[in-house]
């Protein structure tokens, strides 16, 4: 496909005309505090999604886990992630330094729904409420505190078209490459993608904490 063939929409007129205008019910299930409902959702979501963007608007989707009921609701409108350690890249931590406005996508297992929250981000070294982050006996360095600003139900569409949580419609895990496999080749290491498997499970599961 030539480049003359792709029709680009470069203003916001040209989107809305294109796609139209959200529901006023739509927009109205926009609310800026955290309400009991989604509490309750943070409560029982042990993984979720944190995207952040430098001051130059490159931006970075980070997958974060832990047991559920570890993200801390402080108040109606603010929230604590601990942050665990990582690769050191540090992508998310010195994206928020830089801007602080940051986007969190909460995930319940079985619940077709997720919970989306936008707001602002600060990283914190340490606080009362670093008691409460504790998980298997380790104290997390670092914290990220986020001021709510909107928070809203997303709708299932997304998982009932992807079938995500339906096991039978999973991949057969041996038709994809390991993870050993894929860095093998992405970074021409001389090591067997067997020697890699097995080191990459031992450091997930020795620093994980």
């Amino acid at each position: 496909m030539g480049t003359s063939e792709i029709k680009v929409i470069e203003t916001h007129e040209a989107l809305r005309e294109h796609l139209g205008h959200p529901a006023e019910r739509t927009k109205g299930k926009i609310i800026p505090f955290l309400d009991p409902h989604a509490r309750t959702l943070i409560e029982h979501s042990p993984f979720y999604l944190l995207a952040t963007a430098s001051a130059d608007g490159t931006c970075d989707v980070s997958p974060r886990g832990d047991p559920a009921g570890s993200v801390k609701v402080l108040d109606d409108k603010t929230l604590v992630l601990a942050d665990r350690p990582g690769n050191k890249l540090l992508d998310s931590q010195t994206n928020i330094l830089e801007n602080p406005h940051a986007g969190l996508l909460f995930l319940v297992p079985g619940m077709n729904e997720t919970l989306r929250i936008n707001g602002r981000a600060k990283l914190v070294a340490d606080a009362p409420f670093f008691d409460d982050l504790v998980v298997k006996g380790k104290r997390p360095a670092l914290a990220i505190l986020v001021e709510v600003e909107e928070l809203y139900m997303h709708c299932a569409k997304a998982f009932l078209r992807s079938s995500l949580w339906k096991p039978e419609t999973w991949p057969e895990r041996s038709s994809l490459p390991t993870a050993g496999q894929i860095f093998r080749d992405q970074m021409k290491l001389d090591m067997s993608a067997e020697a890699l498997d097995a080191a990459l499970t031992e450091g997930a599961l020795t620093t994980q904490y």
